[in-house]
């Protein structure tokens, strides 16, 4: 059974995500539910929860500083944010659980199936995303969190050369050789990297546009890329190569 707190300045919201993980999730038990920031530190410090969800804007202290006064993290975190793209792919950069308003039951069994492994955050998942939801929607972070079976791998975005499909999952390949695979689609990945110089070419393959050395004519159109590896390039996609160089 895992134990939850609920911390939310909405109480129609908290009084909502209760019912839900009740219907949903019947190996959650709710411990407390919270409409003030304050009271939460209190019951996160109390009752040493297995599981919090933690809304991030909030009067008087807002979840960062909520977590800063937590101190050492140990329970499975998920946010609860209201819809915007730029916030989900903020998430998506530092591969942290989040729920968007409202919520969706499926979303939250995935959640909190997820919440069973015992995966606490990073601090450094919890600064990437800080630094770039308050930095502005122009900001893209440096670095991209990639998580895996143990924890979480944190790589420099312009060291990725290519990352390749391989099913329900994709691997990224580094410039030092080096491959992580995560268990996320390639069009999941496209959608954080493609305002980061990142161009789908194919149905298989998400480049980096920085490690492009050639491109080769032929019957099947390729890319050579800086590690000498040959990607094929997608007849439908070979406009957006134009757009991207003006070149061809």
């Amino acid at each position: 059974m895992l134990k939850a707190v609920i911390i939310d300045d909405e109480p129609d919201c908290v009084k909502l995500l209760a019912l839900q993980l009740k219907m949903y999730c019947p190996q959650v038990e709710v411990i407390a539910e919270c409409t003030e920031s304050s009271e939460g530190l209190e019951k996160i410090r109390a009752l040493l929860p297995d599981m919090v969800f933690l809304d991030i804007e909030m009067p008087v202290m807002n979840g960062f500083q909520l977590l800063e006064k937590v101190g050492a993290i140990n329970f499975s975190l998920v946010f609860i944010t209201a819809y915007d793209q730029f916030a989900v792919k903020a998430f998506r950069f530092s591969a942290l659980d989040y729920l968007l308003k409202p919520i969706d039951g499926k979303d939250l069994k995935a959640a909190v199936e997820k919440a069973e492994y015992r995966r606490f955050p990073d601090k450094q998942q919890l600064s990437l995303l800080k630094q770039q939801l308050h930095s502005g929607e122009k900001s893209i972070p440096e670095k991209i969190a990639l998580p895996f079976q143990n924890g979480v791998t944190f790589v420099e975005i312009k060291n990725v050369i290519y990352c390749e499909s391989d099913n329900n999952y994709t691997r990224f390949n580094m410039i030092d050789g080096q491959q992580h695979t995560v268990a996320k689609t390639l069009g999941d990945i496209q959608e954080v990297l493609e305002e980061r110089n990142f161009l789908r070419v194919h149905r298989q393959y998400l480049i980096n546009l920085d490690h492009i050395k050639k491109y080769v004519r032929g019957e099947g159109n390729y890319l050579i890329l800086s590690n000498s590896k040959n990607i094929p390039v997608a007849r439908n996609q070979k406009e957006k190569l134009i757009e991207k160089f003006g070149w061809l």
